[in-house]
């Protein structure tokens, strides 16, 4: 560490002491809209906007003195989706006034987030989306259905992409907002999965109005800023800080130990390449963390995401195997309507049905498959039909 890095260092942790000592821990909304004040929030982050303007490596300096202080953290469970895209595209992407605006309430969880991206038919392919946005006065009329949006039950404001320009390629005719879940025009309804859970809905919006004063970037740049957002999900999912053991590998690890009586030779080799390669994808996002910088990370984000969903559905069929008929007890088929997911602290039978979603959510295993190959490998892209024609022109 240079002597500047050890200045900045001290500084922090100064900041933490002081942070610590003038604030009530037991309040978690004051105290995190203190941090956020005080440019610890994320310390890349602008001054004014929740950080510092130093270094993203620092952050996790703030995040450790913080938890040895016993100081409450940001719900990232219940706003993964604010927390970790949201608030990075509204920094980059986001006015002044937006800036002010949206990210606070963010980081305290004032504004729970969702995602109105994916359609019925536009689930893999973004840029298809026929939700439509009209200009009307000062601000734009949306019109369309939104579907497997996680918590939008809960949720006060969504990001959102419409189509505004059907005369244009595909890619080239949309727009992001940021959308008022409270408008009557919204109707939510949820979808029950294979777990018997209600984790995601269905969204229709009818006449739902938005001012142009909450449309991130300009006017047909959509696909640029969700596309910065989908990176920053990618990373979320696949490359969140985590330490060994965590995930769906440790309740493995831990029935292992506790019940030799489940063991064979050959479930033990199985058992140690699936640890071994769960350690891999650990570190490989603690790397990939450390060396992201203030702004949007990049494609590398696919292959965490990739390695998370491939590497959580074979850990959870081994787990069925390994627990034999009780393996596919699964005790609560009750419709809930969880604001987080537990992937860990179900049974085996619940573990191995949720992960059938993480190939699906946050993208395709097979789009992602695409980007690693054209944006990371150079690959030659796919040979793509609807490249150039008006997005109204295009079949459906």
């Amino acid at each position: 560490m240079t002597t500047d890095e050890q200045s900045i260092a001290r500084d922090l942790s100064e900041r933490v002491a002081t942070l610590v000592e003038e604030n009530d821990l037991s309040d978690p909304t004051g105290f995190l809209g203190a941090r956020f004040d005080a440019g610890l929030a994320w310390v890349h982050f602008p001054p004014g906007r929740g950080g510092l303007g130093l270094p993203q490596s620092f952050q996790a300096q703030v995040d450790a003195e913080l938890a040895a202080a016993g100081a409450p953290g940001p719900a990232k469970g219940r706003n993964g989706i604010g927390l970790g895209m949201a608030a990075p595209t509204i920094a980059a992407f986001g006015t002044e006034e937006q800036q002010q605006k949206y990210l606070r309430p963010i980081f305290t969880s004032e504004h729970i987030y969702c995602q109105l991206f994916s359609e019925p038919g536009a689930g893999s392919d973004l840029a298809a989306v026929a939700t439509r946005a009209v200009r009307e006065g000062d601000g734009w009329r949306v019109n369309g259905q939104k579907v497997w949006t996680s918590g939008a039950q809960n949720a006060q404001i969504a990001i959102l992409v419409a189509r505004t320009d059907p005369s244009v390629p595909k890619h080239a005719g949309l727009t992001y907002f940021l959308c008022d879940m409270s408008d009557p025009g919204i109707d939510v309804r949820p979808l029950r999965q294979i777990t018997g859970e209600a984790e995601f809905n269905e969204v229709f919006l009818t006449d739902v109005h938005i001012p142009d004063s909450d449309r991130l970037g300009d006017e047909g740049q959509g696909w640029r800023v969700a596309t910065a957002t989908l990176n920053n999900e990618r990373v979320a999912i696949g490359g969140s800080a985590a330490a060994r053991e965590s995930g769906m590998i440790g309740p493995v690890a831990q029935a292992w130990r506790q019940h030799p009586e489940l063991r064979d030779p050959a479930m033990h080799d199985e058992l140690l390449r699936l640890w071994v390669e769960a350690e891999v994808a650990r570190l490989t996002g603690e790397r990939l963390r450390q060396q992201l910088e203030a702004g949007q990370p990049g494609p590398e984000g696919s292959g965490l995401k990739l390695a998370f969903a491939r590497l959580a559905q074979t850990i959870s069929g081994f787990d069925i195997e390994l627990h034999g008929e009780a393996g596919l007890r699964y005790d609560d088929w009750t419709m809930r309507r969880p604001d987080k997911v537990d992937f860990t602290g179900r049974e085996p039978g619940y573990r191995y049905l949720r992960a059938k979603g993480n190939s699906i959510e946050g993208g395709t295993s097979e789009i992602l498959r695409n980007v690693i190959a054209e944006r990371v490998l150079g690959l030659p892209p796919e040979h793509r039909i609807d490249k150039d024609i008006a997005w109204k022109d295009l079949p459906r």
